[in-house]
């Protein structure tokens, strides 16, 4: 698929989803926003307040991340290439008077943002919507102060390789390979996907699988440090076979990554893995 059809098609898909009160796409809720750096920080990974910071919010239209880093004082910009999605953060900013800058945008080009603008840049899952994510990581290094952090979140590869639905016998197989080539295509839609299913992909998206030498290698690359990285609990041993949790204790769906931009001096290979001291 060529660029343009990739954004717009994944460009569609998100705007029905704004226009159907799809859960992802629902306002942070009172409760958050009483104490939103505990809701978006619960491994502390901010260092206790973000009040004053310079946050872009990556492809996280909705008005729910911007919502929260705006009650916790950030001065907040929303990038996501759904209007739809924009539109319920310009709502959610009226009605509880914050200031934020709203842009309609790919989260591979951020040309219109200035280099060194941000302290922190989170971007909530939406890398898979992007066939090439090096340009995106690259974007991000050259829009963050060194030092400042970039918070991101991933689909797992093997979770989309896998069948989101199981067996008869409650296996989930493998069903897409790793290696995609250098013209990848999407993984194609699951036709059995079910509710639990629609957790894990979204009907009628492109979504593309990208290898960990493309997320954790790719940031390194860019300009990061790898901090720290979590797996979000999503399992439950007690869940009926074929629901999203039960599909969770034998495949993490997201993985979460800390990531530091480092200082121009300090070196780097493209073979090399950075971690702080």
């Amino acid at each position: 698929m060529e660029r343009s059809e990739i954004l717009n098609v994944n460009r569609r898909v998100y705007d029905a989803m704004a226009a159907a009160n799809d859960p992802l796409c629902r306002p942070a809720k009172d409760s958050e926003l009483a104490d939103p750096l505990g809701t978006v920080d619960a491994a502390g990974w901010l260092g206790g307040s973000i009040a004053g910071q310079r946050v872009l919010c990556l492809a996280a239209g909705g008005g729910r991340q911007s919502a929260l880093y705006a009650a916790a004082g950030a001065e907040v910009t929303v990038v996501d290439l759904s209007g739809a999605m924009l539109e319920l953060d310009r709502r959610v900013a009226a009605e509880r008077g914050f200031r934020l800058r709203i842009i309609e945008t790919s989260m591979d080009d951020l040309s219109m943002l200035r280099s060194g603008e941000f302290d922190l840049v989170i971007h909530p899952v939406s890398t898979c919507y992007v066939d090439h994510i090096s340009v995106v990581f690259h974007e991000v290094a050259r829009v963050l102060r060194h030092g400042g952090l970039y918070v991101s979140q991933h689909k797992q590869p093997t979770s989309l390789q896998t069948a989101t639905k199981p067996t008869l016998s409650g296996h989930y197989l493998i069903e897409h390979t790793y290696y995609r080539g250098a013209n990848r295509a999407p993984i194609p839609d699951d036709p059995r996907s079910t509710a639990a299913g629609r957790r894990l992909r979204e009907r009628g998206a492109a979504e593309f699988l990208h290898r960990w030498e493309e997320i954790i290698g790719g940031m390194c690359r860019a300009g990061f440090v790898i901090e720290d990285l979590v797996e979000p609990m999503h399992c439950d041993a007690e869940a009926a076979r074929g629901t999203f949790a039960h599909r969770a204790n034998y495949l993490a769906p997201y993985v979460r990554i800390k990531a530091r931009r480092r200082s121009e001096a300090t070196p780097t290979s493209d073979n090399t893995l950075w971690l702080p001291s």
